[in-house]
């Protein structure tokens, strides 16, 4: 019997998606539930599995073609022979004499678009790199670490040591200037299309500049409270809930009592009608393979630390694994970003569209500061946040900004909410 395959329901607002590459050819056979292939959208990466055992027969949508809700995609025959050959096998079948889980990502078929693209540009056979992945899958980090560690290794070393008398140096002054200054190596360029979700993000950042009154105001928190108090706990609190006691989890909780005592904060502008939200769902800015996206905290106010810090973690999984819904994108009342992971010292976040304001942390320096007439050395960290001038006074954002300070600086704030 043949059926056909057919672009899923889009979520709300997503017009149309991408096909992406397909993992099976025409006549390929594939067992129920097996990936035909992915559909990028401008929030998420949808898939398109098997309906049922049978042989994908004909391929209507090629990769890269723009496609709508419900448009057939593909013919699909039912019930047909599904032995498969040694080419065919799935990534399961083909490990079943006990290979280790990290052979099951070097598969291409188990590989994100982003690192099939990659592994493709440089040449790269997937077996030779070792996933760190959630289930051994291996992760763009993963290929970046190998062709580096590949680059270091292909590099000439010295084969004698510089000489220091001052007539060795007039030798070698004399061979640098006879050393040709022309590039004699390839200087290649190479175009490629911008990802869906790239191009919404930047279509997002034009958006809030031209439409938002954006103004950025500073101020610096002292962490050690912070610092002591996550050492003081971090054995007892990951034995009892499986995850580390990490440093945004203070932060939401701050960001929580600030905007209860700071709702204007927590409201956005919906033509000449400010719209208040009696709830609060933290966005938390995350990297991905392909883009930074935002998922959200629902109901932060009523998470405890712990379960913010496994909401961070499955979070974190699924942006590296392109497995971030649309219900986790979608929504938000307030973002936090963390530019200090990547070593930012000071930045102005730009605002997430609908929202008027944005948290922007930053790395963790010490720095010599001031106490009770004496100078130390802190951990300090500038924080930054965006608001939108339209809609939120200078004041309101300033004490905003210090409540948050506040709260970190002396983190048993948080625990009593005072």
């Amino acid at each position: 019997m043949m059926i056909d395959i057919t672009v899923p329901t889009l979520p709300e607002s997503v017009p149309d998606a991408t096909l992406l590459e397909w993992r099976k050819t025409a006549g390929a056979s594939v067992v129920q539930d097996e990936i035909l292939v992915e559909l990028e959208t401008d929030k998420v990466v949808l898939e398109v599995v098997a309906p049922q055992n049978g042989i994908l027969k004909e391929i209507l949508k090629q990769a890269g073609q723009q496609v709508l809700a419900n448009d057939v995609i593909a013919r699909f025959e039912v019930g047909a022979d599904v032995s498969l050959d040694s080419s065919e096998k799935s990534v399961s079948e083909a490990t079943a004499g006990g290979e280790e889980k990290s052979a099951i990502a070097a598969s291409s078929a188990d590989l994100s678009p982003a690192v099939r693209k990659l592994v493709a540009e440089h040449g790269i056979d997937p077996k030779n790199i070792s996933g760190t992945g959630r289930d051994g899958r291996i992760i763009k980090a993963d290929v970046l670490a190998y062709l580096e560690a590949r680059k270091s290794s292909a590099s000439p070393k010295p084969t004698q040591d510089i000489p220091t008398s001052q007539s060795s140096q007039e030798t070698v002054a004399s061979s640098f200037s006879s050393v040709p200054t022309a590039v004699t190596g390839a200087r290649n360029e190479h175009k490629v299309p911008m990802s869906r979700i790239r191009a919404r993000i930047a279509e997002r950042l034009i958006e809030a500049q031209q439409n938002a009154a954006i103004l950025t105001t500073f101020n610096e928190a002292n962490l050690q409270a912070v610092m002591e108090l996550r050492e003081r706990f971090r054995e007892s609190f990951e034995k009892a809930h499986g995850v580390r006691l990490g440093m945004m989890s203070f932060f939401v909780k701050a960001a929580v009592q600030a905007l209860r005592e700071f709702p204007i904060i927590n409201a956005y502008l919906d033509g000449s009608d400010i719209v208040y939200h009696d709830y609060y769902d933290i966005g938390v800015a995350v990297g991905s393979p392909r883009g930074l996206v935002v998922p959200i905290l629902r109901d932060s106010g009523q998470l405890s630390f712990a379960q913010i810090e496994q909401k961070i973690v499955e979070f974190g999984e699924k942006a590296t694994a392109a497995q971030l819904s649309v219900d986790d994108l979608s929504g938000g009342t307030f973002t936090i970003t963390n530019g200090g992971i990547f070593g930012s010292l000071m930045s102005t976040p730009i605002l997430n569209p609908p929202q008027s304001a944005i948290l922007g942390m930053h790395k963790i320096q010490d720095r010599p500061v001031a106490e009770d007439g004496q100078i130390v050395i802190r951990p300090m960290m500038y924080l930054a946040l965006s608001y939108d001038h339209r809609l939120i006074d200078g004041q309101d954002a300033v004490r905003f900004l210090v409540a948050i300070k506040n709260a970190v600086e002396d983190p048993y704030r948080l625990l009593l909410e005072v």
